[in-house]
């Protein structure tokens, strides 16, 4: 392997989960489908959704799974599945907040957006989506922020 290759690897793999991680997600997949019925739909859920974020390419893939990291540690009460085969966050079965890759559309940037059922009214006007075309550590601190808001 060349040291180019190397490098590249080694960056890919700082930018998003690590071996460790998804691993760590797969066991919890498990988990919740040995928990019974209810479980394994949450578990297929979760693992649909994680399908969905690896086959993303890499500039939307590392949003998606910063975002992922995000909300299911701020709101681990809402469910992870996909919509219209996007990263969705729900509420009894309806999304709250979800990630709308740029890939999919054709789009310059990603965007994180929030439905009706999140709790981010102000006023009588509110942004339902943001644009994102990168994370850093400041914007994870607003995301995060959102997502309590939103999970309410």
């Amino acid at each position: 392997m060349t040291t180019t290759t190397q490098q590249t690897k080694q960056t890919k793999q700082t930018k998003g989960f690590s071996q460790a991680e998804r691993d760590a997600m797969k066991e919890r997949a498990a988990e919740l489908r040995a928990e019974g019925k209810k479980g394994a739909k949450k578990a297929d859920d979760l693992q649909n959704q994680l399908d969905k974020i690896a086959e993303m390419p890499d500039e939307d893939r590392v949003l998606a799974e910063r975002i992922h990291a995000i909300v299911t540690a701020v709101a681990p009460e809402l469910d992870p599945k996909t919509w219209y085969g996007m990263p969705a966050y729900c509420r009894d079965g309806k999304a709250v907040i979800f990630f709308k890759p740029a890939s999919k559309f054709g789009n310059r940037y990603s965007n994180l957006g929030f439905n009706d059922g999140a709790h981010l009214d102000d006023g009588d006007m509110w942004p339902t989506e943001y644009a994102i075309t990168t994370l850093t550590d400041a914007d994870a601190k607003r995301i995060e922020t959102l997502v309590r808001k939103a999970a309410g």
